[in-house]
């Protein structure tokens, strides 16, 4: 039989615990939103010295996405865009959100030798296409 889940238990008030089911729902899919064969693709458009070819790099690499990983990606974002505007309630920068899910929405095959530095990109890369979000997914 399906499990139910009735949202208006009190253990999902608390945020932290539906965002840590989110951030969980996404880490365990067999292959990341961000499939890993675009992983060093998004890394190298974040390293680029130009930050208007970072941008144009993560729309094409965002467009070549399969469909449902697109929509999906998309949604999430537009999302975290709405969150980032309560700043002064949640104190969710662009940065913190780029933290929480870059590793999760973006990661390797295989673990990178420094993780700090893959972590920082990854985290940077999801901060990007937060701040330019409207340019990367045109309506």
């Amino acid at each position: 039989p399906e499990e139910r889940l009735n949202l208006t238990d009190p253990e999902w008030s608390d945020i932290h615990v539906v965002t840590g089911a989110l951030k969980l729902f996404f880490r365990e899919l067999p292959e990341p939103l961000v499939p890993y064969r675009l992983f060093d693709s998004f890394m190298e458009a974040v390293k680029l010295p130009d930050p208007q070819e970072q941008v144009e790099r993560l729309a094409e690499l965002v467009q070549s996405l399969p469909p449902t990983n697109y929509a999906t990606l998309r949604y999430l974002l537009a999302h975290l865009c709405q969150v980032m505007e309560r700043v002064s309630v949640n104190r969710m920068t662009r940065q913190n959100i780029g933290i929480v899910f870059g590793p999760t929405l973006l990661r390797p095959e295989r673990e990178l030798g420094s993780l700090a530095m893959g972590m920082a990109q990854q985290n940077q890369a999801v901060e990007l296409l937060l701040a330019h979000f409207d340019c990367i997914f045109p309506a």
